[in-house]
């Protein structure tokens, strides 16, 4: 399981990489396995806010249809639009390619209740 240790992570799958201010989000390597052939992706549109431990996109594989939620409260800066066209990307490159949206933080105190790489890694294992 790839989990890189310049991210953080939730404790629902999702990851974070600080971008100067911003946030970029994305699914965890271990969330796409598990969810199976990514078919479709619904994402936030710019401007939209998205509120910590509340749904923000919503996932369609050939396993089931999946809520995402937001690993923290702010504002969508960026949205990855190509996952509408190419949504297999969260199965190929879940820490590349298929980042999801970047975030202006509504407060910077949330990111420390998500898990550092090691912490993330004990978390799955359980």
């Amino acid at each position: 399981m790839n989990i890189p240790t310049d991210l953080i992570y939730s404790k629902e799958h999702m990851w974070v990489r600080r971008e100067g201010v911003d946030m970029r989000i994305g699914v965890t390597d271990f969330a796409q396995d598990d969810m199976g052939k990514v078919m479709f992706i619904e994402l936030p549109k710019l401007g939209d806010e998205l509120t910590r431990n509340e749904p923000f996109a919503s996932v369609e594989s050939d396993k089931s249809v999946s809520e995402l939620y937001a690993p923290i409260s702010g504002t969508v800066v960026e949205v990855n639009e190509g996952l509408t066209d190419d949504p297999e990307e969260v199965n190929e490159s879940p820490y590349d390619g298929a980042w999801m949206v970047v975030v202006e933080p509504a407060d910077d105190a949330e990111l420390d209740d998500l898990l550092s790489a090691e912490d993330y890694e004990e978390h799955i294992s359980k």
